[in-house]
């Protein structure tokens, strides 16, 4: 593969991935540009999780050529590794230390660390900073992840559903410290099954399902201009329902009120979400799929025993 454009911290091609006769990843290519938040949607067994260990050097691939931040992942050295930081679904730091010891302690493993304060507060664990790990709850110890991620000042993140137990004011204020590193020109790649959260945050998203990539494009783009058309509906003057996609939803309500003489029973104007245009997408293909999620999961789950 030729090197990648200055402006693209991720670039793939071909990728495949083969868990005996099940190809968990089948041929994706994709870019991902250096400063953009990228979300990786799909369901269980889609191929994110194969793919993202992949990019992050953990997994090996059967096919393809893959580059993060110029580097072939496969090959990546501890100078590499220092420039990506890692919030994985689950942590695994020890307990037994304080949430600062556990901070610097990791922090003194890169060349140019955030302060360790600043980085508690900025995950809202001030309160907790002198606290063990093991006597948080859980969604303080996901906050723990999340400024272990961040301590080394990475140039790419990923985010492996970072908010999971979050309650909703927590993970508010995580998108805030998301859009803060953002600003810095952090490169971040996201998966997470809150469609909202990739909405608040993504620039781009790409939805994988059965290994392959379904479509790619910015968050008020992907899916394409049909899936992205308002659906009226209403009930006429019999008691009928009635509903009707239109690029024009105020033009047809219009038009229902004159011939009705009156606000028609039961109007909505429905415009569809990330979620709705992701399920779509979807939908298409695991009804079609002979694969399951479980399927892949115990492919996945006998390489991680021979690993």
């Amino acid at each position: 593969m030729d090197s990648s454009p200055p402006d693209v911290a991720v670039r793939i091609r071909g990728l495949r991935k083969v868990y005996g006769g099940l190809a968990a990843v089948d041929g994706l290519d994709l870019d991902i540009h250096h400063g953009e938040t990228f979300a990786l949607l799909g369901p269980n067994g889609a191929g994110k999780s194969t793919t993202v260990e992949i990019l992050e050097g953990y997994r090996s691939r059967t096919a393809g050529d893959v580059e993060v931040l110029g580097v072939d992942p496969a090959h990546g050295g501890r100078d590499w590794k220092s420039r990506i930081g890692i919030v994985l679904q689950t942590g695994g730091e020890t307990g037994l230390l304080t949430v600062r010891e556990v901070l610097r302690h990791f922090a003194g493993l890169y060349p140019r660390p955030r302060d360790v304060d600043e980085v508690i507060e900025a995950v809202g664990l001030g309160a907790k900073a002198n606290t063990r790990v093991v006597k948080l709850s859980g969604g303080q110890q996901r906050r723990v992840d999340v400024a272990l991620g961040i301590v080394g000042r990475p140039e790419l993140l990923f985010l492996d559903e970072p908010t999971t137990g979050f309650d909703p004011e927590a993970r508010r204020q995580f998108w805030e410290l998301i859009r803060s590193l953002k600003s810095e020109g952090t490169t971040i790649l996201l998966t997470t099954h809150y469609l909202d959260e990739a909405a608040q945050l993504a620039d781009r998203a790409g939805v994988i399902a059965g290994g392959r990539l379904l479509d790619v494009g910015g968050i008020d783009e992907i899916g394409g201009a049909d899936a992205r058309v308002p659906l009226v509906r209403w009930t006429d003057a019999a008691g009928e329902p009635h509903e009707e996609r239109t690029h024009e939803p105020g033009r047809l309500v219009a038009s229902v009120v004159d011939a009705l003489g009156r606000e028609p029973e039961g109007l909505e104007i429905i415009r569809p979400t990330l979620e709705d245009v992701y399920l779509g997408l979807v939908r298409t293909v695991t009804d079609l799929d002979p694969r399951s999620a479980s399927a892949a999961g115990a492919d996945a789950d006998a390489e991680e025993a021979v690993a």
